[in-house]
């Protein structure tokens, strides 16, 4: 049986990350793709072991003293982290395996795992990255604000990427990750 492939997807907030790994999901059936856990408040629509494993402070602590994360990564004040063991038990049974992480993350992962790929998602405009992440209404103003100041300092990372997908039309932008994710795999065959 041939390994795996760990395909990280990462990007600034209000990208379409999100979207995209659901369309994805639904077009390529031998994709995995890793539930992190969280520190953050669930939001309303959000279930616990579905889109995060939601935990305390102290519990999150205590796996990364165990050093039970692959990485991990402050982020507008919660902490997000990817379990080892789950993640490395895919890509050994053969798995695509998508993290969908924030670039912070995608850096600790990549240096663990080199041949780990890079897919960095953009908005076609810093405007429109803006105007998506104030459409959510999830957030402060300081909130946004803050997730604004981070994307700008997540762009400038974009040149450190194996692929970048740019937004600007969900189904377009869908065929191109599917093309990408796709082409990963077949290689392994």
């Amino acid at each position: 049986m041939s390994t795996g492939r760990l395909i990280i997807i990462s990007g600034p907030s209000g990208a379409g990350k999100g979207t995209l790994v659901d369309r994805l999901v639904a077009r390529v059936p031998d994709v995995w793709v890793s539930v992190s856990a969280t520190t953050r408040a669930p939001r309303p629509h959000e279930v616990h072991g579905d889109d995060y494993y939601f935990m305390s402070s102290e519990e999150f602590q205590s796996l990364i003293d165990d050093g039970d994360f692959l990485e991990w990564a402050e982020v507008h004040g919660n902490r997000y982290g990817t379990l080892k063991s789950v993640v490395t038990e895919k890509i050994d049974e053969g798995r695509l395996v998508i993290l969908e992480i924030d670039p912070q993350g995608a850096r600790q992962v990549k240096a663990l795992m080199p041949d780990a790929v890079l897919v960095f998602i953009v908005a076609p405009s810093f405007d429109e990255l803006e105007r998506r992440i104030r459409g959510r209404g999830a957030e402060t103003e300081d909130q946004v604000r803050t997730r604004l100041a981070t994307a700008e300092r997540e762009m400038a990372l974009v040149g450190t990427y194996d692929f970048v997908v740019q937004n600007d039309d969900v189904a377009r932008a869908t065929d191109e990750l599917v093309g990408i994710v796709t082409s990963l795999g077949e290689k392994e065959s």
